[in-house]
């Protein structure tokens, strides 16, 4: 004979909220319920997780300023060379890439236009000797009377006139690289050398050899890294978190673990059309991979107002959620939800609206109690 026992819907329902906290489908502590999120530990356990209780403390904890830009050089430090006369280039070994030393040899330049003006430099040479020598002469005949005043001063015009033409031509050949006070008829040349003007590194070469070049035409392109800079975009509404000195850290997309300090050395005055003002960093140690124009981004401890905060080790993560565990009685805890701010120095700073200040909170083994509040949603699943 069966026997069938009619519960009284009343008593389930009491019976569901003094049980265990509801689990959702996949066993996880549904947040459905008032007792959803206490968790009961015995003496046992208490002893074997380490529970440590403690409260918010009042800290002043740095914000976190997030920017980008890229790496830039200073006018200086980067050279655009060109032949002011032009020519054809006969040679050159450089490649983009290439380590060069101020004063080295970089390329070959030839054409008759340099001979012409050799030329040109010697023969107004020799006739600035005859003009010496001519008014040498009339000045002596000058003194005897037996010239004239006016001849005296055409000679002294032709060779005014002499110096001024040798002079130019000279400053001609030194923008060719050729030294004027070491120029003779038995030493002429159809080429002439380029130097580089500046230790570096080539980022551009634009000619190849046999190529007619113009004076406006940028042949080599040349970059010291010795100085280079890191040029930050910073919104207005951040710009007075900023100030001279200050450090930050700064790093690639590539690479985000290996950082580079660097250092605030100017802050422009200018807005862009975005209301942003351009901010350029030093970097405190040099790394050749770091190149002009690779993209950055920066990190920078701005400081706040004094917050409530709690050791990081007292704040679990849980759905997408940030939690701390509240003491209530004796080995029974609340998990509630907080919102969490900046971290410095092992704190972070916490905002809940439970007053965290005035409560008793797990710093240390929450994570062990979060673990015991999920098994036992499972077991009770």
């Amino acid at each position: 004979m069966k026997y069938f026992f009619i519960i009284p819907i009343a008593l389930l329902m009491s019976a569901c909220r003094q049980g265990a906290p509801a689990v959702d489908a996949a066993g996880e502590v549904s947040d459905k319920g008032p007792a959803q999120n206490m968790v009961k530990l015995s003496e046992a356990k208490m002893k074997n997780a380490g529970i440590v209780i403690g409260k918010s403390e009042r800290k002043e904890i740095d914000g976190l300023l997030k920017l980008t830009g890229s790496i830039d050089v200073p006018p200086q430090n980067m050279v655009s060379i060109s032949v002011p006369l032009g020519g054809y280039l006969r040679s050159t070994g450089l490649l983009a890439g290439m380590h060069v030393v101020k004063g080295e040899s970089i390329a070959i330049m030839e054409d008759q236009q340099y001979i012409q003006l050799q030329q040109d430099y010697l023969t107004a040479k020799a006739r600035l000797l005859l003009a010496e020598q001519e008014y040498n002469r009339q000045s002596a005949l000058n003194q005897t009377k037996a010239s004239s005043d006016k001849v005296l001063q055409q000679a002294q015009a032709e060779l005014t006139t002499q110096k001024i033409l040798v002079k130019a031509l000279a400053e001609k050949l030194r923008l060719t690289d050729i030294d004027p006070d070491r120029l003779n008829e038995s030493n002429l040349s159809r080429s002439i050398r380029i130097s580089s003007p500046i230790d570096g590194f080539v980022s551009k070469v634009n000619v190849n050899i046999g190529k007619y070049v113009n004076p406006s035409d940028v042949l080599f392109e040349i970059v010291n890294p010795d100085d280079i800079h890191l040029a930050l975009s910073v919104f207005e509404k951040d710009l007075d978190k900023l100030s001279i000195g200050q450090k930050l850290i700064a790093y690639t997309n590539n690479d985000p673990q290996r950082q580079y300090p660097c250092e605030i050395i100017l802050i422009g005055k200018d807005f862009s059309k975005d209301r942003n003002v351009e901010v350029h960093c030093h970097f405190l140690r040099y790394d050749k991979r770091l190149i002009p124009g690779l993209f950055m981004n920066a990190e920078v401890r701005v400081k706040s107002n004094q917050v409530d905060a709690l050791p990081s080790d007292a704040i679990v993560a849980y759905q997408g959620k940030q939690y701390v565990f509240i003491a209530r009685e004796k080995n029974v805890f609340d998990m509630v939800e907080v919102k969490t701010g900046d971290t410095q120095d092992g704190y972070t700073a916490v905002t809940g609206g439970n007053e965290l200040g005035t409560q008793a909170v797990v710093v240390k083994g929450a994570y062990t109690l979060l673990m015991e509040l999920k098994n036992r949603g499972s077991e009770e699943e």
